[in-house]
C-alpha cells in the first residue's frame, strides 16, 4: 500500500507540498527544458534528508515527543527515499510490474530512467501473464527470439479491444465468435453448434481470423476461410463494440469444382450429411437457401460486441449459453438471462422465420405450473387445458391470480395451477416424473425424464421473412442446472436445451445496465 501511495504521491519527485517539476515544465513552454539526465541531477541537488533548500538550517533540529519529525539522532541511520528515483532499479520493477500494461507508455515519458527499467523483461512478461493468460506460450516466443514487450506492445495491447465474444451481421441467422489469445496468436474461433439433432455433443469451432507477429516484427492479420490455407486478411474498427473484417485473396476461397463442390463441402461441415440424405423437401430449400446467403460474404463481415449474462443469487439457475433443437432449422445458440420474475431467453443464431437477436422464450416465474400424473402427463389435451388456463389469467393481469381456479387434480378446493407464491429464486422441489405428451414432435428422442419445476411461459413463432410475428403459450420445464425444455402447445412440438459449457473469457458485461442496453440492440439489429 505504501508503494501505491508512494507511486501516486511522488510520482515526479514531488510530494503533496511540491509541484510536479514535469507539470511546471510545461507550463514553460518558452524557456529551454533541460535533459532527463540533468533534471536528475538538479533534483538530487535539492534532496537533503530531513530537508529541502527553501527549509532553514535549523529546521531538522526541531522535534518533540510523537511529532513524528526526524530528530538529531536519525542522521546516524540509512536515508530515506523521498521519490520513487531513489528507489533501487529492483524494486522499481517490481512497483511497474504491478501496474496496468496500458498505463507503462505514459510512465515511460516521466524521466530517462524509468524509459530504461521499463525495457526490462520482467515487467512485460508478467503483463502477459497477467492480463491475457499467456505462460508456456512466453517460453516459445524467447526462443523464437521475440520479446515480451514487442508481443505486449504491437500485438497484444492493440487487438485487446476485440477480444470476447461477437455476434456477425449475417441477416437472420446470425452466430457467434469468440476472439481469443491461443499461444502466440490471437484468433476468432466462429462456434457452431452440434450436428442436429446431437444437442449434448459439444460445440464446433472453425477459424475465421488470425493475428500473429512471424513476419517483419509486426502484427499480421490472416484470413482462415476457405479450404487453401491462411491468406492476406484486414480488421477495422468501426466504433465502439463493433468491428469488421475483410478478405483481401477471396480466390482462395473457391474450390476446383465450382459451387457444386462447395456447396458438398459446405453441407458435410454444417449438417453432418449429404442432400441425399435429407428426405424433407422443406428442409432441403432451406439448407440451400442458408448456403447462398451466407456464402455471399466471403468472410467480409461485421461484428458487434455481446456479453454473457450477469447471475444474480436469485436466479432459477446460472444463466448462460444454450444449444436447442429448433424443428427444420437444426440446432440454435440462445442466451438465457434472468429479469426479476422475468426468464429471457434470445437468439445468438436464428433462421428465416425468427432470426438472432429475437426473444424466442420468455417464462413467468411468478406463475408456475404443477403437472398430473404420468398418465395424464401423455394427453396433449391436459396439458393444453393447464397451460391455457394459467395463459387466460396472464392476460387478465396480476390481479387474476387471487382468482380461483381449476387444479391439475380438478378440485376447486386446492390453489390454483400457477397461482402459488414461489420466489424466481426459490430451491426447485423435489424431481418428478416428466414424459412428453402423445403427439408432440421432438427432435430428441432421448430426454429427461423427471423435472424438477415447470412454468408457464411464451414462444415467439413467425412467418418466413419474420413476418407475422405471435408470442404463442408453452410449457418451460426446468430438468437440471445445465438442462430446459419448452413444449410449443400451437406447434406441438418440443425443444431440447443443454448447456454450452466452453470456458469464455472476456465476455463478463461491465454492468447490469450496459447488458440490458446490449439485449434492446440486438432485437433492433433484426427488426
Amino acid at each position: 500500500m505504501l508503494l501505491r501511495m508512494a507511486v501516486c504521491a511522488r510520482l515526479c519527485g514531488a510530494g503533496q507540498s511540491r509541484r510536479c517539476r514535469r507539470r511546471q515544465r510545461h507550463s514553460q513552454p518558452h524557456q529551454d527544458s533541460d535533459s532527463d539526465m540533468d533534471m536528475d541531477e538538479e533534483e538530487e541537488e535539492e534532496r537533503v534528508v530531513g530537508k529541502t533548500k527553501d527549509e532553514p538550517d535549523g529546521g531538522s533540529s526541531r522535534h518533540s515527543s510523537g511529532a513524528g519529525v526526524l530528530g538529531s539522532g536519525a542522521s546516524a541511520g540509512p536515508p530515506h527515499p523521498q521519490s520513487l528515483l531513489d528507489l533501487p532499479p529492483e524494486l522499481l520493477v517490481e512497483i511497474f510490474s504491478s501496474l496496468p500494461g496500458a498505463a507503462l507508455p505514459n510512465l515511460a515519458l516521466v524521466c530517462k530512467k524509468f524509459r530504461q527499467i521499463l525495457n526490462t523483461e520482467t515487467i512485460w512478461r508478467r503483463r502477459c501473464t497477467e492480463e491475457f493468460g499467456m505462460r508456456d506460450d512466453l517460453r516459445k516466443m524467447e526462443i523464437l527470439g521475440m520479446s515480451s514487450r514487442d508481443l505486449y506492445v504491437k500485438l497484444l495491447h492493440p487487438y485487446r479491444h476485440i477480444l470476447g465474444l461477437w455476434q456477425p451481421d449475417i441477416g437472420p441467422y446470425g452466430g457467434l465468435l469468440n476472439v481469443v489469445v491461443d499461444g502466440l496468436f490471437i484468433i476468432g474461433w466462429m462456434y457452431l453448434p452440434p450436428h442436429d439433432p446431437r444437442v449434448e455433443d459439444p460445440m464446433r469451432r472453425r477459424p475465421l481470423f488470425r493475428i500473429h507477429m512471424w513476419e517483419k516484427n509486426k502484427a499480421t492479420v490472416e484470413c482462415m476461410y476457405g479450404h487453401k490455407g491462411p491468406h492476406k486478411g484486414d480488421i477495422q474498427t468501426v466504433k465502439k463494440d463493433e468491428f469488421s473484417t475483410k478478405c483481401n485473396q477471396t480466390d482462395h476461397h473457391r474450390m476446383p469444382g465450382g459451387r457444386q463442390e462447395e456447396f458438398r463441402t459446405w453441407l458435410e461441415e454444417e449438417w453432418g450429411r449429404t442432400l441425399e440424405d435429407i428426405f424433407h423437401e422443406h428442409m432441403q430449400e432451406l439448407i440451400l437457401m442458408k448456403f447462398i446467403y451466407t456464402s455471399q460474404y466471403d468472410n467480409c463481415l461485421t461484428y458487434r460486441r455481446i456479453y454473457l449474462p450477469p447471475c444474480l443469487p436469485s436466479d432459477l439457475l446460472q444463466p448462460g449459453l444454450f444449444k436447442g433443437t429448433y424443428g427444420s432449422h437444426g440446432l440454435e445458440i440462445i442466451m438465457l438471462s434472468f429479469h426479476g420474475s422475468k426468464a429471457k431467453a434470445t437468439k445468438l443464431t436464428g433462421d428465416p422465420n425468427v432470426p438472432a437477436g429475437q426473444l424466442t422464450l420468455e417464462i413467468d416465474l411468478n406463475r408456475p405450473v404443477r403437472l398430473p400424473d404420468l398418465e395424464h402427463q401423455r394427453s396433449i389435451e391436459e396439458l393444453s387445458r393447464l397451460v391455457l388456463g394459467v395463459h387466460e389469467e396472464a392476460q387478465r393481469g396480476p390481479q387474476s391470480r387471487d382468482a380461483p381456479s381449476e387444479t391439475a387434480e380438478g378440485s376447486d378446493s386446492a390453489p390454483p395451477a400457477g397461482a402459488e407464491d414461489v420466489e424466481p429464486g426459490a430451491a426447485a422441489s423435489e424431481a418428478q416424473p416428466f414424459v412428453l405428451p402423445l403427439g408432440v414432435m421432438a427432435r430428441n428422442e432421448v430426454y429427461p425424464r423427471t423435472c424438477k419445476m415447470c412454468f408457464y411461459g411464451t414462444g415467439l413463432i413467425a412467418g418466413h421473412g419474420f413476418t407475422s410475428p405471435e408470442r404463442t403459450p408453452g410449457l418451460f420445464v426446468l430438468f437440471d442446472e445445465d438442462h430446459f425444455g419448452f413444449i410449443w402447445l400451437e406447434l406441438k412440438s418440443f425443444s431440447l436445451y443443454s448447456r454450452l459449457t466452453d470456458q469464455l473469457s472476456h465476455a463478463q458485461a461491465p454492468t447490469l445496465e450496459r447488458f440490458e442496453a446490449m439485449l434492446r440492440n440486438m432485437q433492433s439489429w433484426t427488426s
